[in-house]
């Protein structure tokens, strides 16, 4: 379980997240969605550290964050930022195997590799094993991302809209190898999406931020409705059923 108790985070004049509060239960998918500077990315960064908390506290399954030794900390959680910076002369199956890094410092024996194996199997990257990192498409190199996290081994995924770059048919492959994780592997997927769609077809949970804080919290049904909608995102529209799930109608 992820606890968020009363966070904040200034950057210079500008507030970015204001005494927001929350839990996460451990298993399954739950989503962050909002509109642009609503603070989702960096309340993610502040979950796995990359920035330092300036105020209130955050544990996973009871570890501080501020606090946890940092190799500690990467064997229960692993992060996908939206632009990580990767050097272009790796190979596919090189860069997943960093995932491993945390638990063998470089070392990779049999079971890590069998493990390198797995990951590339299941994000569809087995053709693509073999070929540096700089010729391959956006979508390419982003599944490649995402599998490099699910391969670090840990109980916590945190995904910063891992659909960029990717096309209809990926996105859609992508959102069910992340619900297979959760549901197969038991992971726990924390995931930035701006397709709300997706979050209603594929997550458990939705979370809706606006303005650095927490609006909205629960089920798909019961977030995606159309006077939160416009609380939210700032216009209205309409949502129907669509076999049991909500779908949300705001391209028109």
């Amino acid at each position: 379980m992820i606890e968020i108790k009363n966070v904040s985070l200034r950057l210079g004049d500008t507030q970015i997240l204001e005494d927001v509060s929350l839990t996460m239960p451990k298993g399954g998918v739950t989503a962050l969605v909002g509109p642009n500077g609503a603070g989702k990315s960096s309340l993610l960064s502040l979950i796995a550290r990359l920035q330092p908390l300036q105020s209130g506290s955050i544990s996973v399954d009871g570890l501080p964050v501020d606090t946890t030794p940092s190799r500690q900390l990467a064997r229960t959680l692993a992060i996908l930022r939206q632009d990580p910076a990767v050097a272009s002369r790796l190979k596919v199956r090189e860069l997943v195997g960093f995932g491993r890094f945390p638990h063998q410092r470089g070392r990779i024996d049999a079971n890590d590799t069998k493990l390198i194996e797995t990951a590339l199997q299941q994000f569809g990257l087995m053709d693509l094993a073999d070929r540096f990192l700089d010729n391959l498409s956006g979508g390419q190199r982003q599944r490649a991302m995402v599998a490099m996290a699910f391969c670090q081994g840990t109980d916590y995924m945190l995904l910063d809209e891992p659909l960029n770059n990717l096309d209809m048919l990926f996105a859609r492959q992508l959102m069910r190898d992340l619900r297979a994780a959760a549901d197969n592997d038991k992971r726990t997927v924390i995931v930035v999406l701006h397709d709300i769609n997706h979050a209603a077809v594929y997550a458990d949970r939705i979370v809706a931020m606006k303005s650095g804080g927490v609006v909205a919290d629960g089920s798909p049904a019961e977030v995606l409705q159309p006077d939160m909608l416009a609380r939210v995102f700032g216009y209205g529209m309409d949502v129907i059923d669509v076999g049991g799930a909500p779908l949300v109608l705001h391209h028109r």
